[in-house]
């Protein structure tokens, strides 16, 4: 087994997707509601970068003149409090910058958060197929955070250092220009060499996000099929493959760490190297009285300053590569595309007819086609039933009605109206679904009845009494306001399909779709769920789907459907007495349920 393929997609048009530069173009957006704040921000780091140049602009008057018989009186005192003063405007300037770029970062991240959240929401259902819960989650909930370590950390790192290093080169210059170029020789040397390491851990991050998404696959594979894996014993199968992709992981972030470490040693080393020629420069200068001893010592000490604001600047590298990684992933999913929304047709209320003509479907671009020419006609009010082998296409074809998916040939009509003609959300609103796979929310009962609105509790009650579930719910301790655990964990396999029910009774939709809604159940279930169907289906038009046969029996007509096609058409009397492809289901069926 292989993880699914993950979000990662281009995020801008051309060049290299991942580039600080077309991330930022991207953030800018987000960016200019807070610009002001912004600019405060990086205004507040300015000051405190230039105080750092400060301290040994301080040193050289000390040590000048303030040491010594000669010594000017004054320097001993406005020194020490000039010291004291700089102290005080860098610790008010740094708790600034850091509280309004945090303001920021929060601010643009809360917007990242949202509108992923949202356009997660809008997008097709062919996207939920192809991606991973774990990797959408993985996208919204940690990666984005990627992003604010990029806006936080390295933006205060780039901005405040490099300033550091601007105020402290230009009060080199004006110390001693001579040695100032020696420093100044090392700084392509450095920009090259980071340019090397960046492209190596671009590559690197990229590989280590998509193992990552992989590793996350597996635990959720692993966790929702939990009785799959202890029943065949699977526990040292599950765990190899953990095991071993984790310590695939761990290698790749090994290799990172050695690619990001490089940097800063070697940085270190070229420093120490401009130090050893400044300092023989330097004694040689003093011994023809071209500098003094607290030139020299400022000098020696803004070099010292540099080196580590330029390792900060190193050290900064691996995190904006692994947010560059991240903002592939965060944009690649802002920029998925919303499902179509339809046209402005109204409806307000559907009568129920529905009309299926030469409604073909394919998945994917190219392969046999699921759907192929199906045309059928249902009444409004009717119960058509589909019946068939699995793979026939049944579910496939419901799955158009609601506009999970366009047929790729052929159209389908909802009161005589092509289905993309109404808005979707509109046409959605009149079709209800019960499913096998029944869907509850960790809520509570009346919220879950009353999905996607404010429940009533008159309404939600009148709902769970037509689907025989009032006094179960009466019957626990909080009644309509108990909560049913994830994916409603508390209740029995009825009791979830039922509460279903309950909710398409509470929607009230004219359309309603049954997929397999009772084959789960033990009989006593069973006969419980088809009486509240019973009661949900009165007067709506309603598609069947269903592999027990005796649950369709009663179906005003039934389309037998095998390979994409509708090969039988009629009532369940009318089919078994044609002896076809239903009557071989129906006896085959008989003959289990007589053993």
């Amino acid at each position: 087994m292989s993880a699914k393929p993950t979000l990662s997609k281009p995020i801008g048009g051309s060049g290299d997707a991942s580039s600080p530069v077309v991330v930022l173009r991207r953030l800018l957006p987000y960016l200019k509601p807070l610009w002001w704040v912004l600019i405060a921000g990086i205004a507040a780091m300015a000051v405190s970068s230039a105080t750092d140049a400060g301290i040994p602009a301080l040193l050289k008057p000390l040590l000048d003149r303030g040491f010594g018989a000669k010594g000017d009186p004054s320097a001993k005192w406005y020194v020490p409090l000039a010291v004291i003063g700089l102290a005080f405007v860098r610790g008010v300037s740094q708790y600034a910058s850091g509280y309004l770029l945090q303001y920021v970062s929060n601010r643009i991240l809360l917007e990242l958060r949202m509108k992923m959240f949202d356009r997660m929401i809008h997008t097709s259902v062919a996207f939920f197929q192809r991606e991973t819960a774990s990797t959408v989650i993985n996208a919204i909930v940690f990666e984005v955070n990627q992003i604010l370590n990029v806006l936080v950390s390295v933006m205060v790192t780039l901005v405040r250092d490099s300033l550091t290093v601007l105020f402290l080169l230009a009060y080199l210059f004006y110390l001693n220009w001579r040695l100032t170029l020696i420093v100044a020789v090392l700084l392509p040397g450095i920009g090259w060499l980071v340019g090397k390491i960046n492209r190596r851990l671009r590559r690197l991050n990229r590989e280590h996000q998509a193992l990552t998404n992989e590793l996350s696959y597996i635990v959720e594979e692993t966790v929702g099929g939990y009785k799959v894996v202890k029943v065949h014993n699977g526990e040292r199968y599950e765990i190899d493959r953990f095991n071993a992709l984790s310590r695939r992981l761990r290698g790749y972030s090994m290799r990172m760490t050695v690619s990001g470490g490089l940097a800063q040693p070697l940085t270190q080393f070229l420093s120490s190297i401009a130090l050893a020629v400044v300092i023989t420069i330097a004694v040689v200068q003093s011994s023809h009285d071209q500098t003094t001893v607290g030139g020299f010592v400022a000098f020696v000490t803004s070099m010292l300053l540099i080196i580590s604001p330029l390792k900060h600047l190193m050290d900064v590298n691996q995190p904006l590569q692994r947010g560059m990684t991240a903002a592939e992933l965060i944009f690649g999913l802002i920029d998925e595309p919303p499902e179509p929304e339809g046209g402005g047709r109204p409806l307000e209320r559907a009568t129920g007819e529905i009309e299926f003509r030469d409604v073909s479907f394919t998945y994917g671009l190219a392969g046999q086609p699921t759907l192929d020419r199906v045309s059928f006609k249902v009444a409004p009010g009717e119960m058509v039933a589909l019946a068939g082998p699995s793979g026939s296409g049944k579910t496939t074809l419901v799955n158009l009605l609601p506009r999970f998916f366009d047929p790729t040939g052929g159209e389908i009509l909802v009161d005589g109206v092509a289905l993309p003609d109404y808005n979707v959300h509109g046409l959605r609103s009149q079709i209800a679904m019960v499913s096998q796979d029944v869907t509850l929310f960790n809520d509570t009962i009346a919220s879950n009845v009353a999905y996607g609105e404010t429940p009533d509790r008159e309404r939600v009650a009148a709902a769970l009494k037509a689907a025989n579930l009032w006094d179960t719910v009466t019957a626990m301790p909080d009644g309509i306001d108990t909560l049913v655990g994830d994916n409603g964990m508390r209740l029995s396999g009825g009791q979830r399909q039922r509460l279903a029910i309950a909710r398409a009774i509470y929607k009230d939709a004219p359309i309603l779709i049954l997929d397999e809604a009772t084959s789960a159940l033990d009989s006593e279930s069973e006969r419980h769920v088809q009486a509240a169907l019973e009661t949900l289906m009165r007067g709506r038009t309603t598609l069947v789907i269903a592999h027990r046969l005796s649950t369709i029996e009663r179906a005003d007509r039934i389309l037998v459907m095998e390979a994409g096609r509708i090969v039988e058409r009629g009532s369940h009397q009318q089919l078994l007495a044609q002896d076809g492809l239903y009557a071989h289901l129906h006896r085959i069926q008989f003959q289990q349920a007589g053993v």
